[in-house]
């Protein structure tokens, strides 16, 4: 639609070519056989049968019709970091029953092979959704070990576990694994060469979820921003320009912005179509986070000229960064523009309720 929305039928023709998905696959069993079977499909009434296709909003959706008896659920392991309650929130709009997995229940980074199994086989999921993870890009330059143990060491040991079982599973990856040598967007087929400790421990990540587990679907994405969650550059950079603050960010480093609703939409419909493999799943479109900022300003109406542009090399992080870590796809551009994301994250109602709060005459006053 207008928006770059693009709902997919029986075929995703986002790619160089038309790509089967589940609906088709649907089609051909019922016209062949009369029956049908999908764990999704089982797991609730359609989308026209629940209380959500009536709501504007429905990535808040205020109430969901519960899950079908038996129904097999997605396991989400991480489910208190930011993306992982993304997942259960969007699992629980598409009906689908989920196994929210916290770090007290598996730490992935820690537990052994044999613990692995068994919350695995618990829980019995027809798919595994791993959103665990070591996040802080610039610790990791002093403290390698507990990266590895997260990003790399723990997630091949669930890959072998998934492969053991025969469940899909779904890993997160990053920009960071490239240069940033390349003049054009990083494509799936393009080789490692990781700068920093962050990267190497997702490029390992890589390497070992693909040998132990092909059937993975490995998910490379990019600077995320969410509606529910203050941790990330864009919910940073409103707070402190709406406080007064000039934002410094750097200039020469450009990024794909990725919306976390979109992301993990596509990465939901990725798992029920069956695909495996390396994806690049970002918002369509590059910035500098300096111009990210600036467009942080722009959707918010505040001044963009608090808005500072310097050299990255001024900022003084431990990490280095790709000048251009920005990705596109030879399989698909799976996510609408990141500018019309932003402006679908500023107008979201979690973000709006803070936004109103914050800006309100009231705010600060203790009333």
């Amino acid at each position: 639609d207008s928006r770059g929305s693009y709902e997919t039928g029986a075929f995703d023709v986002r790619g160089p070519a038309p790509r089967a998905t589940e609906v088709s696959r649907a089609l051909r069993a019922l016209s062949e056989t009369g029956a049908y079977a999908h764990p999704a499909v089982d797991a609730s009434p359609g989308w026209w049968q629940r209380p959500v296709r009536l709501e504007l909003a429905p990535e808040s959706p205020r109430k969901e019709a519960p899950a079908r008896p038996g129904a097999r659920p997605v396991l989400i392991v991480g489910a208190r970091g930011a993306l992982g309650r993304a997942f259960v929130r969007l699992c629980a709009l598409r009906g689908l029953p989920v196994v929210a997995c916290s770090r007290a229940q598996l730490d992935v980074a820690e537990a052994d092979v044999d613990t692995m199994r068994s919350v695995i086989a618990r829980a019995d999921p027809w798919a595994v959704v791993n959103a665990a993870g070591y996040v802080r890009v610039d610790d990791a330059e002093s403290d390698a070990a507990a990266c590895f143990r997260a990003n790399a060491d723990g997630p091949a040991r669930l890959a072998a576990v998934c492969a053991e079982q025969g469940r899909p599973l779904a890993v997160f990856s990053s920009g960071l694994v490239f240069d940033g040598g390349l003049d054009r967007p990083y494509l799936e087929r393009d080789g490692l060469a990781p700068l920093g400790v962050y990267g190497r421990s997702k490029a390992e990540l890589e390497r070992r979820v693909a040998e132990l587990h092909p059937g993975a679907l490995v998910v490379r994405t990019s600077a995320l921003f969410s509606p529910w969650d203050e941790a990330n550059f864009a919910a940073d950079t409103l707070r402190r320009l709406a406080g007064g603050e000039i934002v410094t960010a750097a200039e020469d480093i450009r990024v794909s912005p990725t919306y976390v609703p979109d992301l993990v939409n596509a990465t939901l419909d990725l798992l029920v179509d069956g695909e495996r493999g390396r994806w690049h799943l970002a918002n369509d479109g590059a910035t500098s986070w300096a111009d990210w900022a600036r467009a942080v300003a722009e959707v918010a109406g505040l001044p963009a000229e608090r808005v500072a542009g310097v050299p990255f090399c001024e900022l003084g992080l431990a990490a280095a960064r790709p000048a251009r870590s920005v990705l596109g796809s030879e399989r698909g551009v799976l996510l609408p523009g990141w500018r019309a994301a932003l402006e679908r994250w500023f107008a979201h109602p979690s973000r709006r309720a803070a936004w109103d709060e914050r800006s309100s005459p009231l705010a600060g006053t203790g009333v």
